[in-house]
């Protein structure tokens, strides 16, 4: 019974919600009129509030009641826009032919500077108000560059703050990149800095578009220490920015500003590795900035992050990388901890650009890094050492070039290499030399060293099978400070066995008047006649060495020109110097000098620079040389023509 009553009122509500549902719509559908209006309303209010809600609504969607526009209005409406976009076409291309024809007068080289300032100031007043259209032009952004190099300080001024707004798109665009580089080169240092603190949050974007990045390398090369800093600081992570203060901070490496300010390692590696990724996918690796963050996140980079920059980096993109200071030490870095097969790509990458990397300042040091470190010298000889037998002369005259044969003749010395270059080469990544702390905490933990030895031996064996020409196994981690050859034996393979000390010798033999003259060359020639550190020449060497000692003696022999422009070379400043190196370090050239040259004409040479020369015999710790010049130069020295020399110590 109680379920009956339950869907009998059911049925009732499902009626009524009906009957109701059908009344709301007839009074919406029926609008009430005046005559079925029911008795007791007031007629003339409802007609007042009537007419104030359509006059509400039709005030209100005004647009959307106005009729629709017919075919012919339609055509006529597309037909005066296409006329105002011609007009406008029009009035532009006018002006650009104005301005291509003013371009070509200012631009001439015999034209009067006061003719030029007023062409300059008539273009200006006619781009006034478009500069930021005209810039971007193919056409037009050329004139406005000739105009900011010749305008007054004044108009550049002006042009700079009417294009301060548009600069950071400016800079993405492919011809108005050129007019913004001009505009900062010759802007003040308080529009250096507006433009640096607009760049707020757009670095890393900016980086990451081929054309932007060329701006942000140009002002991070204008800016300061500070400002340069602020730039990078951009780059190391997102919470950086925060830090108003970090601008005027002493710690400028990355480890250090990590620990002052107490940020999350992992935070930061993340952000910079988001960063780094695209513009390496891109193949954007030639700026110094992107070079200086690549080293910053190397110092901080666990081991699996760091290596695989590090594969991404090796092949033909470092070689445009190798220019600037970091950029080098990024390639030294690459070739220490690089595997055999990652190398092979560097080395391979160079081949035909080995002559400019050896005329660069900071390239020649990758070279000097491959010939120390590298065991494959089967390689390194077929497409190092080849190339630069080719022009083996201009490299020992050039004072980059002779680097890389000076550290094959005399390794690792002082007198060619400064402290930063040293600096450099001992640079290492820390997470790639240094044991893996987790496995130091698991031997702790376990206490099984055996099978802990066990798993080494088995990973050895999977990474010997990839080895190359010269068996070094794929993994060279721990070969930080040289390959597993000895040196000795490296540098035999690449200076000797290669052919090219021989080649190198003869240089020295055709050009020696030339080179022992030279600032830099006579410092290779030194080396070479030597016969090089730890005596790598001998005895391969032996004739070409005697003609070399010959060919110098043959120069000394020479008499004393009575022309005072053409000097001897016992009187040339680097020449004697260097003769008197090699009377003291090498018997044999002191032997072949004294008979060939000066026996019987001391007294002739006993003033001036060549006077260094015949007291260098008796100098020498050869004794038997010093018996050769003793019975000669000791009456020179009781007339007090040349002075006693004081015997040195020589340190055991």
């Amino acid at each position: 019974m109680a379920i009956e009553n339950q869907v009998n009122r059911k049925v009732k509500k499902r009626k009524h919600g009906k009957e109701d549902s059908e009344a709301l719509a007839s009074k919406k559908a029926k609008p009430v009129s005046s005559k079925s209006m029911p008795q007791g309303v007031d007629k003339s209010r409802l007609q007042k509030q009537r007419k104030q809600l359509n006059y509400r609504k039709s005030d209100a969607g005004n647009e959307k009641k106005q009729p629709p526009l017919t075919k012919k209005e339609r055509r006529l409406h597309a037909k005066e826009l296409a006329e105002a976009r011609k007009q406008k076409r029009k009035r532009y291309y006018t002006l650009e032919q104005e301005l291509a024809h003013l371009w070509e007068k200012m631009r001439q080289h015999d034209i009067a500077k006061e003719d030029r300032s007023r062409l300059v100031t008539e273009a200006l007043q006619k781009m006034k108000g478009k500069i930021s259209e005209i810039a971007g032009s193919h056409v037009s952004s050329r004139v406005l560059q000739t105009c900011i190099k010749y305008c007054s300080q004044a108009e550049r001024d002006k042009v700079f703050g009417e294009l301060q707004p548009h600069l950071l798109n400016l800079a993405c665009n492919t011809y108005a990149v050129h007019l913004v580089k001009k505009l900062l080169d010759s802007a003040s240092k308080t529009q250096l800095a507006a433009f640096i603190s607009s760049l707020h949050g757009h670095v890393a974007s900016h980086l990451r578009h081929m054309v932007g990045s060329v701006v942000i390398e140009h002002v991070y090369q204008l800016a300061n220490a500070t400002q340069k800093q602020a730039l990078l600081m951009e780059l190391y992570s997102t919470e950086l920015q925060l830090f108003k203060d970090l601008v005027s901070m002493k710690e400028s490496r990355l480890v250090d500003v990590i620990s002052k300010l107490g940020l999350q390692k992992s935070s930061v590696l993340r952000h910079m590795s988001s960063v780094i990724q695209p513009i390496l996918e891109k193949g954007i690796v030639d700026h110094s900035i992107i070079h200086r963050m690549l080293v910053e996140y190397f110092s901080i980079a666990d081991k699996s992050s760091a290596r695989d920059v590090l594969q991404q980096l090796s092949g033909p993109l470092l070689v445009r990388m190798i220019h600037t200071r970091d950029g080098s030490q990024i390639g030294m870095l690459c070739i220490k901890h690089g595997s055999a097969k990652e190398r092979k790509k560097i080395i391979k990458g160079m081949k035909g650009h080995i002559g400019k990397i050896a005329h660069d300042q900071y390239g020649s040091l990758v070279l000097v890094c491959i010939v120390s470190v590298v065991d494959d010298t089967k390689l390194v000889t077929k497409i190092i050492m080849r190339e630069l037998q080719t022009i083996l002369k201009e490299l020992v005259l050039d004072k980059n070039g002779r680097r890389p044969l000076l550290q094959l003749l005399h390794t690792n010395c002082s007198r060619y290499l400064s402290p930063s270059d040293f600096a450099s080469l001992n640079s290492s990544i820390p997470s790639l030399c240094s044991k893996d702390a987790s496995e130091a905490d698991s031997i702790a933990e376990l206490g099984d060293v055996n099978e802990l030895v066990e798993g080494k031996a088995d990973m050895e064996m999977a990474v010997a099978e990839e080895q190359d020409e010269d068996g070094i196994p794929d993994v060279v981690d721990h070969l930080i400070n040289g390959g597993k050859k000895d040196p000795l034996i490296r540098r035999r393979e690449l200076l000797v066995n290669s052919g090219l000390a021989e080649s190198l010798v003869d240089v020295c033999i055709e050009n020696v008047g030339e080179l022992i003259a030279s600032n830099f060359g006579k410092e290779v020639i030194y080396e070479v006649a030597t016969g090089g550190a730890d005596g790598i020449l001998h005895p391969t060497l032996e004739d070409k060495l005697k003609s070399l000692h010959e060919s110098i003696a043959a120069l000394v022999a020479q008499p004393k020109s009575a022309d005072t422009k053409e000097e001897h070379v016992l009187q040339n400043f680097h020449s004697s110097r260097t003769i008197r190196k090699l009377v003291m370090d090498c018997p044999p050239f002191a032997v072949t000098l004294w008979e060939k040259a000066l026996k019987g004409r001391c007294r002739t040479w006993a003033q001036g620079h060549s006077s260094k020369v015949i007291t260098a015999f008796l100098e020498s710790s050869d004794s038997m040389v010093c018996e050769l010049a003793k019975e000669e130069l000791q009456p020179l020295i009781d007339e007090a023509i040349i002075k006693q020399p004081k015997v040195k110590t020589v340190k055991q």
